[in-house]
């Protein structure tokens, strides 16, 4: 390079002089600092879209609904106490069957046609099966009455003991299904909270009742909603109980028996 150009040459030029400019290392060396301050200013516009973007966001999860997690209680079934009522009163006493009864009449020495009708003897054959009394009354001409005979064996069998049906769907039991967990848990995660609001739902809490079984190994089955608020809440309810593990069985008389089982899911929509 001429002596009077390289005060004023640029240090790439006095390094590159002789040599093949076009083979990409000068051109590279040239634009360096253009590249690195065009990277620079991208990496600023994206932190800026990422920090907004966050503040956006932060937000919008402020004003989300809120879900609020009811666990049920259930209610228990007791059942209606028996009236002692009064013993109901005796049947009136029978009458004993007459018996058939001839006066006796005191033997007296009169002429017979001094002796009244009414006072005659009776005939020796009629006192063989009637009863001498001081009157005469019709009846049966025997006093002993024989007891009904009744057919049978004249063995007292003990009555049965009926044994429990534990394969029947029991409503009350000593010891109630659970869920295996945490439910509050479980809700936060898997329940869509936003579906009432999504759906044009007021302010407010709507609050479904699901029944279902749970069988005897704590598997769920004949999952329905007993109402409905409207605004897609019952299908969310009934999702969420059929998507969920199985239920620690109910126990009755220390056996796993199929239990009805009811809970609550309340949706809360809060204003905007």
């Amino acid at each position: 390079m001429e002596a009077n150009k390289i005060m004023n040459a640029d240090i790439l030029d006095i390094l590159f002089e002789g040599r093949n400019k076009e083979y990409g290392a000068y051109e590279l060396r040239k634009s360096y600092n253009r590249r690195m301050i065009r990277a620079l200013i991208i990496m600023l516009v994206v932190c800026a879209a990422i920090f907004i973007g966050s503040k956006i966001a932060g937000a919008i999860n402020s004003k989300a609904p809120k879900m609020t997690v009811q666990d049920v209680k259930l209610e228990d079934i007791k059942e209606p106490e028996k009236k002692n009522e009064p013993p109901p009163p005796p049947p009136p006493p029978k009458e004993p069957p007459k018996v058939e009864v001839t006066k006796f009449t005191p033997p007296k020495i009169v002429k017979d046609e001094e002796v009244k009708p009414e006072e005659k003897p009776p005939e020796q054959e009629k006192l063989d099966d009637t009863k001498i009394g001081a009157f005469n009354q019709e009846g049966d001409k025997s006093d002993v009455v024989e007891a009904p005979k009744e057919e049978g064996t004249g063995k007292v069998e003990a009555p049965k003991v009926q044994e429990a049906d534990y394969d029947k769907e029991f409503t009350s039991v000593q010891v109630e299904a659970k869920f295996q967990g945490d439910w509050g848990k479980y809700l936060e995660r898997n329940l869509n909270a936003q579906t009432p609001a999504d759906n044009g739902a007021p302010p407010g809490n709507y609050t479904v009742t699901v029944s279902f079984l749970v069988s005897k190994d704590g598997s769920i089955s004949e999952v329905q909603a007993l109402n409905d608020p409207g605004y897609g809440c019952a299908a969310e309810a009934v999702r969420v109980i059929k998507k969920g593990p199985a239920w620690k069985p109910a126990i009755q008389n220390g056996r796993n028996v199929i239990y009805r089982q009811k809970q609550n899911i309340t949706f809360q929509v809060t204003e905007q």
